[in-house]
């Protein structure tokens, strides 16, 4: 079977969008372990797939590398772009039925493909979370890996993350050795997302992503709004702030809904022999 596919990225989180409509029988969760591989698949850090509904203009179903199903900012952004541009609406403000519930987007600039998300409010709720905690918020609670102490803010927005404030962002050791342990920690039933994060002012945060199921990524749109959410719950003024990670540059607001901004670009299409 042939599947065309159209490959996109926002701030370097790189998805590959199927139109799922035209397609039958498949299990999605283990194609997208091999879509996604970078050496014998096409690469990507998530499979996005295009779906019916009747809820709204349509779903999406986003499924990480390690084939978990999951939700993600970046990856509704690029959805979003792929809906218009292959007319299933010629609205610039519309609904997405996501694994979360609906979510609206909305197409700011079509000349360059800035595109906005309102992803709910943040679920603080330790059982939400999930998390195994009894307590919320969830603020700078200090959890040891083995001969460390990490302050972490936990957050979900459809996906678990847990937020650590430094002074400085992480070197590649340190990054690359605790990331994965934070994960997997036995406080996350469901493992979570870490989200490092260096303030630099009320209005600007940098951050160093490693994704559940997946390891680094240079964006994650969810993550960027976690690192914000975590900033307000620690006593940052501003509810609105840029964030920067190695892929570019995200605009978060934080009212009673997050909402998430940036831009999105088609990267090449393509045919899959499955």
């Amino acid at each position: 079977m042939k599947l065309s596919f159209v490959k996109m990225q926002a701030v370097g989180n790189d998805f590959v969008l199927i139109d799922g409509t035209k397609s039958r029988d498949i299990e999605w969760d283990k194609l997208s372990i091999k879509v996604c591989d970078r050496h014998f698949g096409i690469g990507s850090d998530g499979l996005l797939i295009l779906l019916p509904s009747n809820r709204a203009a349509i779903r999406m179903r986003m499924f990480n590398p390690d084939g978990t199903e999951d939700m993600c900012g970046n990856g509704l952004r690029c959805m979003a772009r792929f809906i218009c541009e292959n007319g299933y609406t010629d609205k610039d403000k519309f609904t997405v039925e996501t694994i979360t519930g609906i979510r609206e987007v909305e197409i700011l600039d079509k000349d360059s493909w800035i595109v906005k998300a309102n992803l709910g409010k943040p679920i603080l709720e330790p059982e939400n979370i999930p998390v195994l905690l009894d307590f919320s918020p969830i603020v700078d609670f200090s959890i040891e890996i083995e001969d460390k102490k990490f302050d972490i803010t936990v957050i979900s927005l459809g996906t678990t993350h847990s937020v650590i404030f430094l002074h400085k962002l992480p070197d590649d050791e340190m990054f690359n050795y605790y990331s994965p342990l934070i994960e997997k920690h036995p406080l996350f039933p469901k493992r979570t997302n870490v989200i490092w994060a260096k303030k630099n002012d009320e209005k600007e945060i940098e951050i160093r992503i490693w994704e559940r199921g997946v390891g680094e990524t240079l964006g994650c749109g969810t993550g960027a709004c976690a690192a914000k959410i975590a900033d307000v719950l620690r006593g940052g003024k501003s509810q609105s702030a840029r964030v920067i990670s190695k892929g570019g540059i995200l605009e978060v607001e934080w009212k009673e809904d997050v909402f998430l901004s940036g831009k999105v670009e088609r990267v090449f299409n393509g045919t899959y022999e499955k």
